[in-house]
């Protein structure tokens, strides 16, 4: 680290330093953050927009007593490293190292966990009223970015606090210069004026007298809404009851910090608009920030990421989703806010007007698909396992009732590495699989993935197909691209005796490689929903124990419909469920935590060899 981060240890020292001392700390943050990134991968371009910004909030604002609320996480390294987490960042996204997102657990400073999008506001404002119902008067600021107020729940926050009048600053981060002829000397002094706290005294003191005369109070309140609408784009803010300030540049702390202190001696609802530049001092970045979002490992002076060779599942969806296009004139892509994690980049390319990103909104992208299905659509929704949950009414109540066909590639399922506890895909499966109608796919390689996506969309209800972030095994033949798999039907991978192994998905080919060593059967089961009922009936009269296999939550998961389908059948097999424990998996590498967990090929044969010697033991024979 720079010696000066290094005398650092936490924002106190940042209160005691003066404007230039400040915007050298900015410079070396900015350096370290590139530099450290460049070696772990991570999320780049967020964090090198909110530098200023973390350096005077962090400055002005008595941290941690004072609460920052970080939306996502993503734009919150600057804030980790200003809060004494700089020498740990080498160990960024590493199991058992530094967190890529906000935990409470890893730091005071980190008010509230944060990993998925557009939760800032609702969390200020609990804490808000929490302070207030206290009699503490701590100062509670959330920032959130612009792409997070695309999320419902960020309105229905902002609709809240106006009416609640919590004392509350929401700091709007805009990375996409959207507004940037606002940006200049003439608005910063207008923002400059209208936070300060005389100013506002004078507003408040005029509103008072004004009342006694109310025709002239609404004159006045239209004069004023009309000049404001002039120079700042926030009355879709002030009608929701909130103050608006800016915008500001946020790259400028000579501007940043006399705002935030004239915000911070004002109470009541405020928000405060500032422009950043996302990627800011990295010239790759800047260029194209979306790519530098988040990153690899790179070469720090050419900006050139490590690439891998092989074929990832997302890839394939993508290729995919362009070949059945060309076909399908009624297919549409809906993603909310992931074309490029989701594999959509050239989908969009050949097909804009059949294209729909919805933003950050979850809930919409589903619902909006089912009224497309209403039309005679057939759309595809590209959404990752952990951004599912947050619109399972939607799955459930819009489109699994309805029987609409809409074909789910569900990405990012089972466990994703470094993104950790809020990213991994481990509840799909328990929480998918109780809904009527609905079709759960999980393939075992390459080539089961284009013909699971071709079943789900031939489907005429809804359907799902889950696959894992990284490489697929495997290739694609040409024989058939448009080959199909009958619904529930399962695949044997092995023959083999008493123990047969049920496979769910990607942990196939592990299963497959503990199978030969324990001369069990070992099956593909393909279907988590319907299960593959006249193989396992079969399974069941010639084999004395089961184990399934699957990368998602053992408790009402894939194993858990086995066993009810056998025990509603009367039969007693013994039988284990490997799965992910009752517990949320941290960061670290995905290999690193099968191997922890059990779900390697190492981990099911010690499985397996467990359930025979338990046969042994119950007198079932060597």
């Amino acid at each position: 680290m720079n010696p000066l981060l290094q005398k650092i240890p936490g924002p106190d020292t940042l209160r005691g330093m003066s404007r230039s001392e400040l915007k050298q700390v900015a410079k070396h943050l900015r350096q370290f953050l590139i530099e450290t990134l460049s070696q772990t991968g991570g999320h780049l371009s967020s964090g090198l927009g909110t530098v200023e910004l973390s350096v005077a909030l962090h400055a002005v604002f008595h941290t941690p007593e004072d609460r920052l609320i970080w939306d996502v996480g993503h734009q919150a390294y600057p804030h980790k490293v200003l809060t004494g987490r700089g020498a740990q960042f080498p160990t960024l996204r590493q199991k058992d190292g530094l967190s890529g997102f906000l935990k409470r657990e890893e730091s005071p400073y980190d008010a509230f966990g944060a990993g998925h999008s557009s939760t800032s506001i609702s969390a200020g404002l609990g804490m808000a009223v929490g302070s207030a119902l206290d009699n503490t008067h701590r100062q509670v600021v959330a920032i959130i970015g612009d792409g997070a107020m695309t999320a419902g729940l960020a309105y229905e926050a902002l609709n809240n606090g106006g009416v609640l009048d919590a004392d509350l600053l929401v700091v709007l981060n805009d990375n996409e210069m959207s507004i940037s002829p606002n940006v200049g000397a003439v608005s910063q002094y207008l923002t400059r004026l209208l936070s300060n706290p005389v100013y506002n005294t004078v507003r408040e003191g005029a509103g008072q007298a004004l009342s006694l005369l109310p025709p002239l109070r609404e004159l006045a309140k239209k004069a004023e809404e009309g000049v404001k609408g002039l120079v700042s784009p926030g009355l879709l803010f002030e009608e929701m009851g909130f103050n608006y300030y800016g915008p500001i540049d946020g790259h400028d702390l000579d501007t940043l910090i006399p705002t935030l202190e004239n915000l911070r001696k004002i109470r009541g609802p405020r928000l405060l608009h500032v422009i950043t530049k996302k990627g800011k001092g990295y010239a790759p970045a800047e260029k194209d920030p979306c790519t530098y979002h988040g990153v690899t490992p790179f070469d720090r002076d050419s900006g050139a990421m490590r690439k891998s060779s092989t074929v990832s599942y997302t890839k394939i969806f993508g290729d995919w989703l362009c070949d059945k296009a060309g076909k399908e004139s009624k297919l549409v892509a809906i993603t909310p806010a992931m074309r490029e994690g989701s594999g959509l980049v050239r989908y969009e390319q050949l097909y804009p007007e059949r294209y729909f990103d919805v933003g950050i909104a979850e809930q919409h992208a589903v619902t909006f698909a089912g009224g497309l299905a209403c039309e005679g659509f057939h759309p595809v929704v590209a959404i990752y396992s952990t951004f599912l949950q947050r619109a399972y009414d939607q799955l459930l109540h819009d489109v699994a009732i309805q029987n609409l066909p809409v074909l789910f590639a569900v990405d990012r399922a089972g466990l994703v590495g470094a993104d950790g506890a809020t990213h991994q895909g481990a509840f799909d499966l328990a929480y998918a699989r109780c809904i009527p109608n609905l079709v759960i796919m999980a393939p075992k390689d390459a080539q089961e993935m284009r013909e699971m996506l071709n079943t789900g969309y031939a489907y005429p209800g809804p359907a799902i197909v889950r696959y894992p972030r990284g490489a697929a095994a495997g290739g694609i033949g040409d024989a058939d691209l448009q080959r199909q798999i009958p619904i529930g039907k399962a695949e044997i991978l092995r023959e083999g005796k008493r123990l047969a192994i049920l496979a769910f998905g990607t942990r196939a080919e592990a299963a497959l490689q503990a199978g030969r060593e324990l001369d069990a059967t070992v099956v593909n089961m393909r279907f988590v929903k319907p299960l593959d009922h006249a193989l396992l009936d079969r399974l069941a009269v010639d084999h004395e124990a089961f184990l399934t296999v699957e990368e998602g939550v053992r408790m009402g998961g894939a194993g858990s419909a086995v066993a009810e389908y056998l025990l509603d059948q009367g039969q007693r097999p013994l039988l284990k469920i490997l799965g992910l424990p009752d517990q949320f998996i941290e960061h670290g590498e995905a290999s690193l935590w099968l191997a922890e967990l059990g779900l390697d090929a190492d981990g099911i044969r010690r499985a397996g060899e467990e359930l025979l010697a338990r046969l042994a033991g119950n007198g079932c024979g060597a």
